[in-house]
């Protein structure tokens, strides 16, 4: 089975070619503020990424017509269980009406889409942006008027959360995991059973990252939003993308952090401890969602790389359950083997809109 996969992202277009499991062929085309200032909307970049899509495969030797499917990243659309998908008329409406914001994401479905019908091949999306498992106890905040989201890295989480259970030669469904995405920003997340129940992450809770506050102590938080020191847009920029620790040490590279722990600089030393002390202390937090069963402790993303994080978390949360590290992001890989899942009938492709898959769809 041949698999074109296409990942949007505010910058670059991410394209790669599969042959069942086997990747051929990929590429990263990046989008400077000039190719992107003609189109102020998402949406009106929907021609310019899709001519270079089939640009940039025809002329790796890819020809269209060879292909048996086309994957795109999701978007946002409306909140939904994990899965494969298969693109529909509904997916794409709420998407071009941005229901749930614009993202550049948006566009990874409705480009698959659009060539699948051109070739008479099926589209699909795996484990979207959007993906909703929490369980309602999860969601209580202890503000009515505020709701604790579901924002993780859920394409990755579910992929490293089946390689984890492949390793012990069990079902993903079967399984309960703590999974810990570090990156330029965080997302820490129980895996009960084959959903994401509770966790942490994007721009609300949970540790600090590079680039983001994570969970703040909110009285003082309050205090400092309406002290007048920072207007509304750049206190949404602490949270999201100048926050931790390059809000502490002025660089948001944790290569760099490390090189100046060892160099004996006392600061990076104490931010970084920190970071990696949060990052064990809410992995922990989580052991009562399984009531201390759980079958592994999983490390992903950039930061995974990092003997020292590996090591410190390992050390702390060792008592809990035994660590796997699966160092990077695998998007790319993960949107080939959920289509392949379908392709292969090993799994069914969901239907986006149904009643039985989301209440809220």
């Amino acid at each position: 089975m041949k698999i074109l996969v296409i990942n949007p992202g505010g910058t670059s277009t991410k394209i790669a070619v599969f042959e069942d499991e086997k990747e051929l062929f990929k590429r990263s085309i990046t989008h400077t503020a000039e190719d992107l200032m003609p189109y102020p909307h998402v949406f009106e970049q929907y021609s310019y990424r899709k001519d270079l899509i089939e640009k940039t495969v025809e002329e790796a030797g890819y020809p269209l017509s060879g292909f048996d499917c086309v994957v795109g990243r999701g978007g946002l659309v409306r909140p939904i269980p994990g899965g494969t998908y298969r693109v529909n008329d509904r997916m794409i409406d709420d998407l071009r009406s941005a229901v749930e914001g614009e993202h550049a994401s948006n566009l990874g479905a409705v480009v698959a889409r659009a060539i699948g019908d051109e070739l008479g091949v099926p589209s699909f999306v795996v484990d979207p942006v959007a993906v909703d498992e929490m369980m309602p106890k999860a969601r209580i905040s202890g503000i009515s008027d505020l709701e604790r989201p579901s924002w993780f890295h859920a394409l990755n989480h579910k992929a490293v959360a089946r390689w984890a259970a492949e390793r012990m030669g069990k079902a993903y469904e079967d399984c309960n995991f703590i999974i810990a995405h570090l990156g330029s920003g965080n997302s820490i997340v129980a895996h009960q059973k084959g959903r994401m129940v509770d966790g942490s992450g994007g721009r609300t809770n949970g540790p600090f990252s590079p680039e983001r506050s994570g969970g703040l102590p909110t009285y003082p938080l309050v205090e400092l939003c309406y002290s007048g020191k920072y207007t509304h847009a750049e206190m949404v920029q602490k949270l999201s993308s100048v926050g931790g620790m390059y809000d502490y040490l002025g660089t948001k590279d944790a290569q760099e952090i490390e090189a100046r722990m060892a160099a004996g600089d006392e600061k990076a030393k104490v931010v970084y401890e920190a970071f990696v002390y949060a990052v064990a202390k809410e992995i922990c937090s989580y052991a009562a969602t399984f009531e201390g069963k759980v079958d592994r402790i999983v490390l992903t993303g950039g930061i995974a790389h990092s003997d020292y994080v590996v090591r410190e978390v390992g050390r702390m949360t060792a008592f809990l359950a035994p660590m796997e590290v699966v160092a990077g992001e695998f998007e790319m890989v993960a949107l080939a083997l959920g289509a392949l899942r379908v392709l292969r009938g090993q799994e069914e492709a969901k239907e986006y809109g149904k009643t039985e898959e989301s209440a809220v769809c």
